[in-house]
């Protein structure tokens, strides 16, 4: 990434700020925004973060020590993208009409390009990354090897159990558990230079946005239409019961080609791909319909009719049972 100019940044250390010390703060760090609370004079506000200073990114913990509404209004008002992840506690982030439920395994990211409301429990503790529009943006250009003029746009809901986005959320947890702990070679900008940047390009391949499709042709190169033909097929038909010769039909070659092409692209089989794909199209719909969704039914749907050999796949792939992933948004959310 070409370095940004920016004015050098201290360290973070903010402890028991009121409730306009912390709007008075957090607007600095991150752009225009309201913060309301119910109860404000029991807000104590508190950012312990490291700044760094090639791009500016900032990274470490926040609370608010009472239950807060952050509300974002208008189209690219934030500086920032915002993405935090409660290591206790619960929040709740309101994006176009869609209520997402963010604990210690689902995390959020606020993207400066939608009207947003976040609000956050007083006893919700957690993990907090802020990265400038311009960071994110030299960091896409150097993935594509081109200027972008569209801001990339994130799906804002941040898997912190599963994939690789847990994965970048697991590196977090490591870095400012090092910072807490003296971490003085984050001094060195040497260092810390290429630590910021790969968080940040760790972060766009990571997780899902408008430019993924675009990334993935960038990385692996553009897909053999033969291919295409036959991953259109298995999205197409995944419910049905096809076999391995209908998707080497559709793919309109060789069994040999046709696996050397998955192998070589994909790193797995044709069928494999498809069992991949029905159980994240299961894992899915048990996230949306949360309690009272019939597992069975959702597995025999999407082609799983042993339930004792798709519950042990599923596991396998998630690290959890079907039921934990139903049950997992059961928990309270935080109070409006």
């Amino acid at each position: 990434m070409t370095e940004p100019h920016v004015v050098p940044h201290s360290d973070i250390q903010i402890n028991c700020c009121d409730m306009a010390g912390a709007r008075a703060w957090m607007e600095e760090v991150c752009g225009p925004h309201s913060l309301q609370s119910a109860q404000p004079e029991r807000v104590s506000f508190r950012h312990n973060a490291r700044v760094f200073r090639s791009y500016a990114t900032k990274l470490g913990t926040l609370e608010y020590g009472a239950d807060v509404r952050i509300g974002v209004e208008g189209s690219e008002q934030l500086d920032s993208y915002s993405l935090s992840l409660p290591l206790s506690g619960e929040q709740e982030l309101i994006y176009l009409g869609r209520r997402i439920s963010s604990n210690k395994s689902m995390g959020v990211i606020v993207s400066p390009f939608h009207s947003q409301e976040l609000s956050i429990a007083g006893d919700c503790r957690k993990l907090s990354v802020v990265i400038p529009r311009v960071t994110m943006r030299l960091a896409l250009e150097e993935i594509l090897k081109r200027p972008v003029e569209t801001p990339i746009n994130f799906d804002p809901l941040m898997d912190g159990q599963i994939g690789a986005s847990a994965s970048w959320w697991r590196l977090i947890n490591h870095f400012v558990s090092e910072q807490d702990a003296g971490g003085a070679i984050f001094d060195q900008t040497l260092f810390s230079r290429d630590i910021e940047a790969s968080l940040v390009r760790g972060l766009i391949l990571a997780q899902k946005s408008n430019y993924t499709d675009e990334i993935h042709e960038c990385l692996i190169g553009r897909l053999p239409s033969f291919l295409l033909k036959a991953k259109d097929f298995i999205h197409s038909n995944a419910r049905e019961d096809i076999r391995l010769d209908d998707i080497e039909q559709a793919a309109g070659v060789s069994r040999f080609k046709l696996f050397d092409g998955f192998r070589k692209h994909m790193g797995m089989s044709p069928m494999a791909y498809l069992k991949k794909l029905r159980l994240s199209e299961v894992r899915k719909q048990l996230l949306d319909g949360g309690r009272g969704t019939n597992i069975s039914s959702v597995a025999t749907e999407w082609g799983f009719n042993h339930l004792g050999r798709f519950a042990s796949e599923y596991k396998k792939l998630f690290n959890e049972i079907p039921s934990a992933t139903m049950h997992r948004n059961d928990g309270g959310r935080a109070h409006m």
